[in-house]
């Protein structure tokens, strides 16, 4: 290579002073595209960061959302239990009079207490599971006892000393039952 500039002759090396105002021009715009692009990039990663820092925002914001919907999601079902706990010191109430209609009124008020917080369970999707007389199913039952018995089909519920509860399709409680076997 060194030899084909000595071959060259002198003035061939020379830049033509048109040449020089063109590349001074060219080198002007160029700049101007860099800027303009680092310009533009700055720009776009401004916005980036905001945008950024907007959606952590916005994820605080659910996260917060939902702890407190989480915290009273159970409100309502609350609310609508409380007649039951009036119904409840109604019935202690009338307990502690000492007449002969106490003892009805008493029984009458844990009749409907008990009838309206299985009103608002059931409103909720909970309700009890029907045991007795059906055959044993451990998926719904618990079999604590097995009585011996001739009346009854083999492996039938014959007595439930707890209740089982549902919440929706799922076994919130299983049943405690006594379960029947031939003799």
């Amino acid at each position: 290579m060194t030899e084909d500039r000595e071959t060259r002759p002198a003035n061939s090396t020379a830049e033509k002073p048109e040449e020089s105002g063109i590349s001074t021009e060219l080198e002007e715009k160029s700049l101007e595209a860099v800027e303009l692009i680092q310009a533009e990039l700055e720009d776009t990663k401004g916005k980036y960061l905001r945008l950024y820092a907007e959606f952590e925002n916005y994820k605080k914001k659910v996260q917060k959302d939902k702890e407190e919907f989480i915290k009273y999601s159970n409100e309502t079902m609350a609310y609508e239990l409380l007649p039951a706990i009036d119904n409840l010191d109604m019935a202690l109430k009338h307990a502690g009079e000492s007449n002969s209609d106490s003892l009805a009124a008493l029984s009458q008020g844990v009749e409907n207490t008990l009838r309206e917080i299985n009103r608002t369970l059931e409103k909720f999707g909970i309700c009890s599971i029907e045991a007795l007389n059906k055959t044993f199913d451990p998926a719904y039952h618990h079999a604590m006892t097995q009585v011996e018995r001739a009346d009854v089909e083999n492996n039938t519920v014959v007595e439930e000393f707890r209740k089982g509860y549902l919440y929706k399709d799922k076994v919130l409680r299983p049943s405690l039952v006594a379960v029947s076997k031939k003799e």
